[in-house]
């Protein structure tokens, strides 16, 4: 969740690190600060809230160094402030740090009985005081390091700088991620690889349990078992275009106007070439091997998750599960043989996921992820991965991400059902004929903007929101209903339409606005029934809808977004562009931060 960068440079590091720590902005933060070694002197910069408060503060207190490291924290231990900020410091070491160190109460103890004291309400300060406290003892920043680590429990991604060492930064990961840079005379540490794309593009990534000890001159890498590890050093191609906002006023914006690119891409990375089949990569899956499927994931991956259930259920006939993955491995689920395991992250590096992976690991029959970045832990634990193809995705609000999630599980869903001989090769063809429509229809949704903004201007006057939909559409108002919340603060709540009678009804009266995703499918009937009963009570609808939809029930509406008619399998995916630019026009009319909403974390890496 937090941002950690580190610099082995030729340069002044200071504004260097600024400006990659701007790239993690994207993961959502409360404070910031900046620690270097010059002449070597190790000293350091902390503040509170955004990053421009950093670099006022390095403008009337400027920090030299041609070494450091830097870090943007989202508080788990200790309130936002500079005393719990990062980098944490004692004596002559300096520690940033992504994640939870589990036992650091228990560490804690020990150090306070060995008289070193605690200036932070954090764990993290732990790891900084117990090297101390190695490196008191004569130990080299190495060994001192090599045993702090030994001592730690829980999850990390760590990078240390030392008093006296200006060519010296150690880094460790323990189920967060971290990668390492490799410049021309210099070194870099990030906890993406976007936050390096202007300094390399050549990027090694840490495996889990490895440590590296880094010079200018490169990385020694050691594996949980204490061997050296020659990890392989991979060029990436990173469009530093790709996570600017490109004219747009939010990185959100710009990512929901993106959905018909990516889309496209993803479709013509799964098609085959005369469209008519999907080919997937590394020998793909034998769908006939299959008696279940259990689906993990985690926020709006999970609502596609739901999504793809009815698609694997109604066309390929396969049982399927879904699950929270922070629920997933604490209930104990038996994985019968016969089981996919399939894992849906964005950044591939969700720790409830990936935690929830290595529980199913060795009891399901496979393993399958689909994610957005393929270099990422979740990927490379799988036994296939599956790109998104979304590309960066900076707003903390899954946009394009959770549509390309959508469309990779729907033509799963479709190579299952052929390969199970519930679709013959035509109406595949015809299947996939509708998806390679949908970029189009999706323009056409995009178009329609400033009717959706009209409607979001009221609906920001409100306190509360219902969203309601019907199978493939009731994940959708789940979905809706956490957009709104996630960026406009306003409270509101997904339902199947059906739940309506069964409690929620007793929300409605004539402040609550109910917005209804009902395409005119086989259950629009039904659903124009929970709507009656929305609008006898005073209720607002808000009807998202096709012509044939909005000429059958939109009279009595309060307001209708009529989108352009879509095959049943592809609604949802078409759907969620409406959800999408409500919830944002609604937070920008509202004035909240739109790409990064308080409290929130676009990576979620801790447990």
């Amino acid at each position: 969740m937090c941002g950690i960068v580190g610099v082995l440079g030729n340069h002044e590091v200071a504004p260097i690190i600024v400006e990659a720590l701007k790239r993690l902005e994207y993961r959502g933060y409360d404070s910031a600060g900046i620690a270097t070694v010059n002449d070597g002197v190790l000293d350091r910069r902390r503040a509170v809230g955004k990053l421009v408060n950093l670099s006022d503060l390095l403008v009337h207190d400027p920090l030299p160094g041609k070494s450091g490291i830097g870090h943007t924290r989202w508080a788990t231990h200790g309130a936002p402030s500079v005393g719990n900020a990062h980098p944490h410091k004692s004596g002559p070491v300096a520690v940033v740090h992504n994640g939870i160190i589990e036992n650091f109460r228990e560490l804690r103890e020990e150090l306070k009985a060995a008289g070193l004291s605690f200036e932070s309400e954090t764990d993290t300060e732990t790891v900084a005081l117990l090297t101390r406290f190695y490196l008191d003892q004569g130990l080299s920043p190495r060994e001192a390091t090599e045993r702090t680590l030994a001592r730690l429990e829980g999850a990390f991604a760590l990078c240390f700088l030392f008093d006296g060492e200006d060519d010296l930064m150690i880094a460790a990961r323990k189920g967060s991620p971290l990668a390492i840079g490799h410049g021309d005379g210099e070194m870099f540490v990030g906890s993406d690889a976007i936050a390096l794309a202007p300094l390399t593009d050549r990027i090694t990534y840490l495996a889990e349990g490895d440590r590296a000890i880094l010079t200018r001159e490169g990385a020694v890498i050691i594996d949980a078992e204490g061997r050296l590890a020659n990890r392989p050093v991979k060029t990436i191609q990173l469009d530093a275009a790709r996570v600017e906002k490109a004219g747009h006023k939010h990185f959100m914006a710009k990512e929901i106007a993106e959905q018909p690119v990516v889309l496209g891409d993803a479709l013509r990375h799964y098609l085959s070439a005369d469209g008519r089949d999907v080919d997937l990569p590394d020998g793909g899956l034998d769908f006939t091997r299959f008696e279940r499927i259990t689906m993990v994931a985690c926020g709006t991956a999970y609502l596609a998750c739901l999504t793809a259930k009815y698609w694997f259920e109604q066309l390929a006939g396969i049982p399927v599960d879904v699950d929270v993955a922070s629920e997933f491995r604490y209930r104990e689920p038996p994985v019968p043989a016969g089981t996919l395991a399939l894992f849906v992250s964005q950044s591939g590096e969700t720790a409830d996921t990936l935690a929830a992976l290595r529980y199913v690991s060795g009891k399901a029959e496979q393993i399958v992820a689909v994610v957005n970045v393929p270099e990422s832990s979740i990927a490379r634990e799988s036994d296939l991965a599956l790109p998104t193809l979304a590309g960066v995705e900076i707003g903390v609000a899954s946009t394009k991400a959770f549509t390309c999630q959508l469309t990779v599980l729907a033509l799963l869903a479709l190579k299952a059902a052929a390969a199970r001989g519930r679709l013959d090769a035509d109406t595949l063809a015809a299947h996939l004929a509708g998806l390679r429509n949908l970029p189009g229809l999706m323009n056409i949704a995009l178009g329609m903007g400033a009717d959706i903004k009209a409607v979001a201007r009221k609906l920001a006057e409100a306190r509360d929101v219902l969203f309601l939909g019907r199978g493939a559409m009731f994940p959708l108002a789940l979905e809706g209903a956490l957009k709104l919340k996630e960026i406009s603060y306003i409270h509101a709540e997904g339902y199947a339409s059906g739940e309506l009678k069964h409690g929620p009804i007793a929300l409605v009266d004539k402040h609550v606005p109910v917005i209804v995703m009902a395409p005119h499918d086989r259950l629009f009937d039904k659903t124009v029934s929970n709507m009656q009963e929305v609008m006898a009570r005073g209720g607002k609808v808000v009807l998202i809808t096709d012509p044939k939809g909005a000429a059958k029930a939109g009279d009595g509406a309060w307001k209708s977004i009529v989108l352009p008619e879509a095959p049943d399998l592809l609604a949802p995916i078409l759907y969620a562009l409406p959800a999408q630019l409500l919830a944002y026009h609604t937070a920008v009319a509202k004035g909240t931060d739109v790409d990064q909403p308080r409290n929130l974390a676009k990576s979620v890496t801790v447990e």
